[in-house]
């Protein structure tokens, strides 16, 4: 599973890259971490505002930091529709 952290190195996107190194963990999801920086690519993934958060390369969130059990939420809807 590939987990992109969209933003400028803000400290609002280096809390959410922590919760959701921390979501993955708690969750047991073996995830490889992206920061996704540059503008452009931004923009491609549909970033409006960040923090902006995409697993496998779909947009689960942006412009707000959410809560660990959010992104947990997340990785296990994610993960039961994969299987």
């Amino acid at each position: 599973m590939r987990i992109q952290v969209f933003g400028p190195g803000c400290t609002n996107c280096k809390t959410l890259e922590q919760r959701a190194r921390r979501a993955a963990e708690e969750v047991g999801v073996a995830a490889e971490f992206e920061k996704v920086t540059e503008i452009e690519a931004m923009i491609a993934a549909g970033i409006v505002r960040t923090p902006g958060l995409a697993i496998d390369g779909e947009l689960m969130s942006q412009g707000r930091v959410n809560t660990v059990e959010e992104i947990k939420n997340m990785l296990r809807k994610f993960t039961a529709a994969g299987s």
